[in-house]
């Protein structure tokens, strides 16, 4: 019996948790003013990862954008390095230089290496 009057008397003086908090009495009281600054700290680190999470995929977006964009890149610049080799080689050279009406001739005889003596002064 005698804890019935302690439960009771704790009853009395103290709010239902869920009440205080809809009717605004526990935001006012002194314990939940001094923890004002450490709310705002958590909250200002919840911005900063949201913040940091938005920051990070729109830069893989951004690669993932160049990276295609190499890989284009890469394969016009084999396609072109082809066509010219294609281009450079002799017998397309002689047929051009053919049609363009030039008088020039492919030589006959292969080319000689020339060797040059030094004379001693």
């Amino acid at each position: 019996m005698s804890d019935e009057p302690l439960n009771s008397d704790k009853q009395q003086g103290r709010q239902p948790i869920l009440k205080s908090f809809l009717g605004g009495s526990i935001l006012a009281s002194e314990k939940a003013l001094s923890q004002i600054p450490f709310v705002l700290y958590v909250v200002l680190l919840l911005i900063l990862v949201i913040a940091n999470r938005y920051w990070s995929e729109k830069t893989l977006t951004e690669m993932e954008a160049v990276q295609d964009s190499i890989k284009e890149l890469r394969a016009s610049s084999v396609t072109f390095e082809t066509e010219l080799m294609r281009m450079n080689r002799p017998s397309t050279i002689a047929n051009k230089v053919y049609d363009s009406g030039l008088d020039l001739v492919e030589p006959q005889e292969p080319p000689r290496k020339l060797k040059v003596e030094k004379l001693d002064d």
